[in-house]
């Protein structure tokens, strides 16, 4: 039963790790146009980039989970 746990908190983690650095990969693509006086985007579109980001974690997620399962990666 602890094995178990132990093995869904490393997915989940895996799973947040790659999702944060897909988001921040992504974070400064398409910025367009910016308000000279704060120097911020005007349209950061950041819920679009979060679902792409969500899209690439899930790919780059199974990926890695059928490499464990494939025994490449041990846990």
């Amino acid at each position: 039963m602890t094995v178990l746990i132990v093995h869904w908190a490393v997915m989940l983690s895996a799973f947040l790790i790659f999702w944060f650095l897909a988001l921040f990969c992504l974070l400064s693509v398409g910025l367009g146009e910016v308000d000279p006086e704060t120097g911020a985007p005007l349209s950061p579109k950041l819920l679009l980039k979060a679902g792409i980001a969500t899209a690439v974690t899930a790919v780059l997620w199974i990926v890695f989970y059928v490499l464990i399962l494939m025994g490449v990666f041990d846990l």
